[in-house]
């Protein structure tokens, strides 16, 4: 299986998920995977849903087990026996601009209000936030390179003056060539998701947000600010790195500043019934 992920240059992470959903079927049946039946992988559908697993991770087994059974085993019959689960998309949690400045102003040390201000200043994922190398800052054309992001492809996103003097400040405090945000001592491994992830939740506790917030959620602020800046939705897809421009479409429901503006149809039939 590894070898035929290889060969179609899934990406590592995509790589070790897929073996670990397999592990955890195996784990399930008690022997291994490839004896499964039909019945196996319906009831092994059965006991995620009833051990209240969320749909991402559903979805995640799906996609492990149809690559496992159609392509490594040539299965395509087990394959058609998994289905995904649809997730309704809800609107995303969007912090103010002032919950923003309290939380980055409460990380918990230079690198990490550095790494999340990477994420609300130019709207990085927190997997490309610690995939981030020094070389990848490019203050000649105030742009961050970001290489290999989600779906395999390499963009450009926006620097702002402020982010580029505080990755300078940073860069000052931790010289280093290879990694932005290097996770240890000896620098030569990155941060992890983990890391940042943990990092986040502090700033956002210090900063008495009672909000779920995580990376994740500057991203959203960032796309969601710029929206209400009127900045156009396109160039915010391209910055963001969606594909589709539905996705960047989500923000606009969360836009208030937008909504706000947009003047009721009501309005217009008072005012015309009072004229005459």
């Amino acid at each position: 299986m590894i070898e035929d992920m290889a060969i179609r240059k899934l990406g590592r992470k995509t790589q070790h998920d897929y073996v670990q959903r397999v592990k955890d079927f195996a784990a399930f049946l008690g022997r291994s995977p490839d004896t499964a039946s039909k019945e196996d992988v319906r009831r092994y559908q059965l006991h995620l849903v009833s051990s209240g697993a969320r749909t991402p991770k559903i979805n995640s087994t799906v996609s492990a087990l149809r690559f496992f059974f159609d392509v490594t085993l040539d299965r395509a019959d087990l394959a058609k026996q998994i289905t995904f689960i649809y997730e309704p998309r809800k609107v995303p949690v969007v912090l103010s601009p002032e919950e923003v400045r309290r939380m980055l102003e409460a990380a918990p040390g230079l690198k990490y209000k550095a790494a999340l201000s990477v994420a609300y200043g130019a709207g990085l994922r927190v997997s490309e936030i610690v995939s981030l190398k020094v070389s990848d800052i490019d203050s000649k054309r105030m742009l961050i390179r970001v290489e290999q992001g989600k779906g395999r492809k390499d963009r450009n996103t926006m620097l702002s003056p402020v982010l580029l003097e505080l990755l300078r400040e940073w860069w000052k405090a931790c010289p280093t060539r290879g990694w932005l945000f290097p996770g240890g001592r000896d620098l030569v491994k990155p941060m992890s998701t983990r890391q940042l992830t943990r990092a986040c939740h502090m700033a956002a506790q210090a900063a008495e947000i009672t909000k779920r917030v995580t990376p994740h959620t500057l991203r959203h602020s960032f796309a969601t600010h710029l929206l209400e800046q009127s900045v156009d939705i396109r160039v915010i897809q391209v910055l963001l790195g969606h594909a589709k421009l539905d996705t960047t479409a989500l923000y606009t429901r969360v836009a208030t500043n937008t909504l706000r503006e947009v003047v009721s149809p009501l309005d217009h039939v008072i005012k015309a019934i009072k004229k005459t």
